[in-house]
């Protein structure tokens, strides 16, 4: 089934019949050509079909098929065979470092598949169901459907597994014809089932048997959103190879990689965290219930570095002068949109010196907080699991490095480097486990459009963190660190349940980055916490009066939530809604769910409670029910006060608009002191301002306070409220707290009054945000231009004009609209 889609306008649909058969492990093997702007090479593909696997399940909910009227028609291609001296060839002699297939062999470099790549060709459908039955139709060949976009396709064939030295160990019928389907299918059946402790054996069979030849190729199709897969005479997954290596190459206008420059001005490549994920990167299977490992071999010219989402910190083997290879994998069943790469200059940020000052001191950790060792099975897939090694539990500061490019390699020193022992070592203070044996840090180039992405292993920063005091790059590093737990280790079953990872990692930075300030007393922490809730509230107020009712709904499918269609095929409602990149409403108001919930039950019991959840839970899906129905049955009697699953999606996941416990909550709830102190200095300013220019003989100067930044954030929106604010006033503003040189956060705010008073002289430094803080310049486009004045949309063309060629492509199609 082909589907055309406005990416603009409409949802995202799953294709891949991961009911039918689920990839349980890729091996990529690739090659990033800069010149070319294009990323090329091979997946394999090891599989299972249906018969071999059930789908685990927490949810009391059953789910049910999606209807569709959609029939699917496969467009048979004609066979074009590639020659078989570009194919690449297995040999036993190759050598395996770490699991590094280190030889690179020959590969087919034409674009010309015939009849195989129908890209070009591919033809629209228009209805809104995406949902396709790719099950067995009597004599029809069953099809595997992967999801994929902006690819070439070149070639697709079945590997011949039983021709790698020393399988034999695999097949456990000696009666089994060598060569047939059935000994190659029962090898994959055996290799992808292997325990957990042999992990390490495990690895090694798979890259072996993603070297092994073809042996026959395989007929295929692409539409839009889908690559289809056939054999001849293949009628059910049963029958299907289990083994299937793709031959491919992205496309420079891919969206789910961006090729650009970063600070230095060198040439890089990073997965940007696109809307389609990474089925512009390589065929997979999108849903959320193809959890699946991964290794990749990836070369790339000498002078780069790749960093990847990996349980290795890969080092670069030279295979070839002025080329390097980098290999990394993972044991972690994770679904394919986990997967990350960068590709670039970066440079290593090492401590200038490694004194004991560096580290984090340890405290005493609360009885409360001491909790976390759990015993007992867990509840997951078998893999390699942390929560089940001692070493593990009691590791508070898991390995970790920083890179970036060369010229922000001193920001990273004096502000990043410093603070991710002490982030870690709160979150496992908090939630116990880290869920990832290591962590690296990237410093992404200025388009990256958001602060910050947490992948498996890997986290990549904005710039804009690094700038002003540590405030807001540490609280950003929390929310990214929270989400290894809530986001990757435990992650959404529909992907239309987005509050289960952000607001988690919301609340949960708080939580985290005042105990990373060991500095501050309980009672500061509380007031801090008691402020960020102050400015959320702000901003979940404009949100919501700014957007449609239907973009502020957190389970938008209500009931059919988690529901997919008989092959598996499912759509995500609003995934490719330009809008909702930018929205905050699922990050906002599932913080202010669990800081009620938190509230109700009393952190102590709270807290208790989410670490016994996370073990639980870790390595799994979710929905929404599987935590309030385990959080209530946790809860006393007498706390409950009416709380029920049914309640809460009512009043706060399924409506629109402000939860009627949350308005009940903020009218009824006094200012905490630090938001009281703002609004004395705001009193101030207001006098300034009315002031005439020369102050009378004898009249007294107002004496400000200083001001945290969350309190400056709070004075600068509270000023926004001005009708007018004088020149004289905004530069004295601008003199008193140094607004410059403060964090992005802030000065984000400062433009937004330059803009509204039409500050003039402070115009230069509206533009310098638009090009270095692109993570947040977006809305400031909008001000410019609903200002209606002609020197502010000129100042907006200008700065999008010299930033579009760097920008993200989404952040582009969007600032184009409001200014075009």
């Amino acid at each position: 089934m082909d589907i055309t889609l406005d990416p603009s306008r409409d949802d995202l649909p799953l294709m891949a019949n991961t009911s039918h058969m689920l990839v349980r492990h890729y091996a990529l093997d690739l090659d990033v050509d800069f010149e070319s702007q294009v990323i090329e090479g091979t997946i394999v593909l090891f599989l299972e079909d249906g018969n071999r696997f059930k789908e685990p399940s927490h949810s009391s909910t059953e789910t049910c098929p999606l209807e569709s009227n959609e029939a699917f028609n496969f467009r048979t291609p004609e066979p074009c065979p590639v020659p078989v001296t570009n194919a690449r060839t297995f040999s036993s002699k190759m050598a395996y470092n770490d699991f590094t297939i280190c030889g690179k062999g020959e590969k087919d470099t034409s674009d010309k598949g015939g009849n195989h790549d129908n890209w070009e060709q591919a033809s629209g459908i228009s209805s809104s169901k995406y949902c396709c039955d790719t099950g067995d139709h009597g004599s029809e060949d069953f099809l595997l459907v992967l999801d994929c976009c902006d690819l070439s396709v070149l070639k697709v064939e079945e590997v011949d597994v039983a021709a790698v030295p020393g399988i034999e160990k695999f097949t456990r019928s000696p009666r089994l014809t060598v060569g047939s389907e059935v000994l190659r299918n029962e090898i994959i059946h055996e290799l992808v089932t292997m325990p957990a402790d042999r992990w390490r054996e495990q690895l090694d069979y798979y890259a072996r048997c993603s070297q092994a030849p073809g042996c026959g190729e395989l007929f295929f199709d692409t539409d839009t959103w889908s690559l289809q897969i056939r054999k001849k005479g293949a009628q059910t997954a049963t029958d299907f190879p289990h083994a299937v290596r793709i031959w491919y190459k992205t496309k420079p206008e891919g969206r789910s990689v961006t090729w650009t420059s970063d600070q230095s001005g060198r040439p890089c490549v990073y997965t940007i965290g696109s809307p389609i994920n990474n089925r512009a990167l390589f065929p997979c299977q999108e849903p959320p219930v193809a959890m699946s490992t991964w290794q990749a071999t990836v070369r790339a010219a000498a002078s780069f570095v790749v960093l990847m989402s990996g349980e290795n910190s890969a080092k670069p083997t030279q295979i070839r002068e002025g080329c390097s290879s980098w290999h990394y994998y993972v044991t972690m069943p994770m679904p394919a949109s986990t997967f990350t790469i960068a590709v670039g200059c970066w440079t290593e940020v090492m401590p200038e010196t490694c004194s004991s000052d560096d580290r984090p001191s340890k405290r005493p950790i609360p009885s409360s907080k001491a909790d976390f060792r759990c015993v007992g099975a867990c509840g997951h897939m078998e893999y390699p699991c942390r929560f089940q090694n001692a070493a593990a539990t009691t590791q508070e500061v898991i390995p970790h490095r920083v890179f970036a490019p060369l010229c922000l390699k001193d920001a990273c020193q004096e502000t990043l480097l410093r603070l991710i022992p002490s982030c870690l070592s709160a979150a496992h203070s908090v939630l116990g486990t880290h869920p990832f044996s290591r962590l690296d840090v990237l410093v992404v180039p200025a388009n990256f459009p958001s602060l910050g992405m947490a992948s498996p292993h890997i986290v990549f920063l904005s710039q804009s963190t690094l700038t002003g005091s540590s405030h807001l790059c540490g609280t950003r590093l929390c929310h990214e660190i929270a989400h290894a737990w809530f986001g990757l280790a435990i992650g959404a079953r529909d992907w239309t349940e987005e509050w289960l990872s952000e607001g988690f990692a919301t609340h949960l930075e708080d939580v985290f980055w005042a105990e990373a300030q060991q500095q501050l007393s309980p009672d500061e922490a509380q007031e801090q916490q008691e402020l960020r809730a102050c400015l959320r509230w702000h901003r979940l107020q404009d949100e919501l009066r700014n957007s449609s009712e239907e973009m502020q709904v957190l389970r938008p499918s209500k009931e059919k939530t988690g529901h997919v269609s008989e092959s598996g095929a499912s759509v995500i409602k609003h995934g490719l809604n330009p809008e909702k990149i930018f929205m905050q409403v699922h990050y906002l108001k599932g913080y202010f769910l669990l800081r009620f919930l938190a509230k109700r039950l009393g952190d102590e019991t709270y807290f208790s409670f989410l670490r016994k959840f996370v073990y639980t839970f870790h390595g799994q899906l979710i929905l929404s029910q599987d935590f309030l129905q385990m959080l209530l049955e946790n809860i006393p009697e007498e706390k409950r006060l009416g709380l029920s699953v049914e309640s809460i999606f009512q009043d706060w996941l399924e409506s629109s608009g402000i939860p009627q416990q949350l308005q009940r909550e903020r009218q009824a709830g006094a200012e905490c002191g630090l938001a009281r102190q703002v609004g004395a200095e705001v009193s101030k300013w207001i006098r300034v301002n009315r002031r005439p220019r020369k102050r009378k003989r004898g009249e007294r100067a107002e004496v400000f306070e200083k001001l945290l930044p969350d309190q400056l954030v709070l004075l600068l929106e509270r000023l926004l409220e001005q009708k007018t604010l004088s020149a004289r006033t905004l530069r004295s503003l601008h003199r008193t707290y140094r607004l410059q040189e403060q964090d992005a956060e802030v000065r984000h705010r400062w433009c937004e009054l330059i803009v509204r008073h039409k500050f003039t002289a402070a115009y230069g430094q509206v533009e310098r945000f638009l090009q270095e803080d692109q993570a947040m310049g977006i809305y400031l486009y909008g001000e410019l231009m609903v200002s209606e004045d002609a020197r502010q949309q000129q100042l907006a063309r200008r700065c999008f004009e010299l930033a579009r060629g760097r920008m993200d492509k989404s952040s582009a199609e969007v600032v184009a609209e409001m200014l075009f």
